[in-house]
């Protein structure tokens, strides 16, 4: 039986950076006025009952420091672009000669349980303990001075962080796993959360037992994700990364274009008896997921006939009972969610119903655990200790410092069930921090989110790592490998393939940071007996100037726990970088002038009539598209 889903998406001991003391990194917190206090007993901001109406104590909460100056003209940006000019020589082969302890002082390791851990190994970049100083500072001047330790504990005491559109940020309550309250206009969130989630064990249970059944008695084969941007990115990259604990013979598929060609092929490949079909939109008015929910329905009644099957094969993530009714879904068969999830980051919410029928609830609860230990340590670890933080420090001080300025940064996973993760997080980056007005509705005179992008290696060796090392683009990068495969194939022990995986991963890294010198090239191609004028035409091809960063980041291996604290560590470094770089990181209005116009010139697509009420440009495609249509 197939399943398509519709989606559109104080304290006496010493204090850290976020507040909190070191001491105690899982205490229960209250708020008093604007001042968080240590009670003990439980990690991070959602602990106690975060009151946003309470917590409001600062001013300028909605717009992150009322008329403040800009980040650019602070004390602390001034002192790291004095920095950076005294870097400019420094190249990563004399930081580590220098230093034989570069890696014990330049790594980090997290922790999420027995079978979850990360470390960070940032020694390879082009940064010494004076500029990660100085990057701390930059953190703390955020916001007008309100500071990136101070915004987020808005975020996590559920207060309108989303000030264009009023709106808390509260997809860490979807993962709070302490289940502590969480209140939103005086309300506690949590009991909601909980319902739902109980919902979706209860559904995912049914169909995977194969209890659900279709309207002839078969069970469910397929499930057929249909979304749109984060209510398809997230499904289909986490179902990816932990592919070992699927279930077999429950077939995933997912439809995000409104391409029809998308939606025809996956449904060339399944049964009207044996489908299932998960709408979900908020408002279930989304177009792209309307027209292909409405193109799987048709497909279905045309060999099911009788309308009244439809409740048996299709679902809704939605909050709008009477459309998902009027579209043929029984609403006890309705997931919903809330204004404070946003898109890119609502795999936690009921979006991730597909991910918890494909590897099991208990999977998918896994997966929140490892995302709220990782809340845990972002809210409790000091500055210098923070895995997110770090993160987002390096890729500011290559957007905005360094020169030439980064313009993009690779991720770069050497895990194949991985192959989705980059993907995942250029909605993620990009959507959030590609601004240019800031939250004072500045015009920003710097650069902000860089271009995301990366493919799984080996495969990216092949194809674009030229460009990374002897290119004239400086292109940050993050390689990620688990130290354990999934996959153990091969003759040894360890298997014949994860060796060479690691062995590329580590190769990779020590070739981007020291590369090779003219010298070397010289000796190697003297070695080869190559000689005289044919050495050197050959010897400034084969130079590499190295100094290329890097980050290593290893985990033990990648399971749902792992998974989850990497997702929350990105999400919490694109979170860092907004604020430090002072921009709305949960709007994203940059998508929406597309659509209006798209709604504008679909009537006219119809109709034999050329168009003349665009620019010459856009006049002259649609009416070509129009005369060749009958072609």
């Amino acid at each position: 039986m197939c399943l398509f889903v519709v989606i559109s998406c104080a304290c006496s001991a010493p204090r850290g950076a976020w507040g909190y003391p070191d001491s105690t990194p899982h205490a229960e917190r209250e708020v008093r006025g604007d001042a968080v206090v240590a009670r003990g007993g439980w990690s991070g901001y959602l602990g106690g009952t975060m009151n946003s109406a309470a917590a409001s104590g600062v001013a300028g909460v909605g717009g992150g420091g009322g008329g403040a100056e800009s980040i650019d003209r602070s004390a602390a940006w001034g002192a790291l672009a004095a920095h950076a000019k005294e870097m400019a020589g420094v190249h990563l082969r004399s930081l580590f000669a220098e230093d034989a302890q570069r890696f014990e002082k330049f790594s980090l390791e997290f922790k999420a349980g027995a079978d979850a851990s990360v470390l960070l190994d940032y020694s390879k970049n082009r940064v010494t303990a004076r500029t990660m100083e100085l990057l701390r500072d930059l953190a703390r001047a955020a916001c007008g001075g309100v500071g990136v330790s101070e915004m987020a504990r808005r975020m996590f005491a559920g207060e309108k962080i989303n000030f264009t559109e009023q709106r808390a940020v509260l997809h860490v309550a979807l993962r709070n796993r302490g289940n502590r309250a969480i209140l939103v206009d005086g309300k506690d969130v949590m009991p909601g959360v909980n319902a739902v989630l109980e919902q979706m064990k209860g559904f995912s249970e049914a169909v995977r037992s194969g209890a659900w059944r279709g309207h002839t008695g078969k069970a469910i084969t397929d499930v057929v994700n249909i979304g749109i941007g984060g209510s398809d990115l997230g499904p289909v990259m986490v179902c990816h990364a932990l592919t070992p604990w699927s279930k077999r013979g429950l077939r995933m598929h997912f439809v995000s274009n409104v391409d029809g060609t998308h939606m025809a092929e996956v449904l060339r490949n399944v049964s009207h008896e044996t489908t299932l079909f998960i709408v979900a939109s908020k408002t279930f008015t989304t177009q792209e997921t309307l027209c292909n929910a409405l193109t799987a329905r048709e497909w279905f009644l045309s060999q099911a006939k009788e309308p009244a099957a439809v409740a048996k094969h299709f679902v809704a993530l939605s909050t709008n009972a009477e459309k998902v009714a009027a579209f043929g879904i029984d609403t006890r068969n309705m997931f919903p969610f809330w204004d404070w999830v946003g898109g890119r980051y609502s795999l936690w919410s009921a979006i991730g119903l597909p991910i918890a029928i494909s590897v099991g609830f208990e999977k998918f609860v896994e997966l929140l655990e490892g995302a709220h230990e990782m809340d845990n340590h972002f809210v409790s670890a000091p500055l210098e200790r923070n895995l997110p933080v770090t993160l987002a420090l390096l890729g500011v001080w290559y957007g905005n410092f360094v020169s030439p300025a980064a313009e993009s940064h690779a991720i770069l996973a050497y895990d194949q069930y991985l192959d989705r993760f980059a993907a995942y997080f250029q909605q993620g980056d990009m959507e959030s921090n590609g601004k240019s007005v800031d939250r004072q509705g500045r015009r920003v005179a710097y650069s902000t989110g860089p271009v995301i992008w990366g493919e799984p290696g080996t495969n990216g060796q092949h194809a674009f790592y030229q460009l990374i090392h002897q290119g004239t683009r400086l292109i940050p990068c993050d390689f990620l490998a688990p130290c354990r495969t999934q996959n153990p194939v091969g003759n040894e022990a360890m298997g014949r393939h994860h060796p060479i995986l690691l062995s590329n991963f580590f190769a990779q890294t020590e070739a981007l940071a020291f590369g090779k010198t003219e010298e070397q090239v010289r000796a190697e191609l003297k070695a080869g007996k190559v000689e005289g004028t044919m050495a050197e035409m050959l010897v400034p091809h084969k130079v590499f100037e190295g100094n290329r960063p890097t980050n290593s980041i290893l985990v033990g291996e990648v399971n749902a726990r792992t998974l989850g604290a990497l997702i929350a560590m990105y999400e919490h470094k694109i979170f860092t970088q907004g604020m430090i770089w002072n921009v709305n990181s949960f709007d994203q209005w940059g998508v929406e002038l597309g659509k209006q116009l798209a709604q504008k010139i679909l009537p006219e697509l119809g109709g034999g009539e050329m168009v003349k009420t665009h620019d010459s440009s856009t006049n002259g495609l649609i009416n070509h598209y129009k005369r060749s249509r009958g072609r």
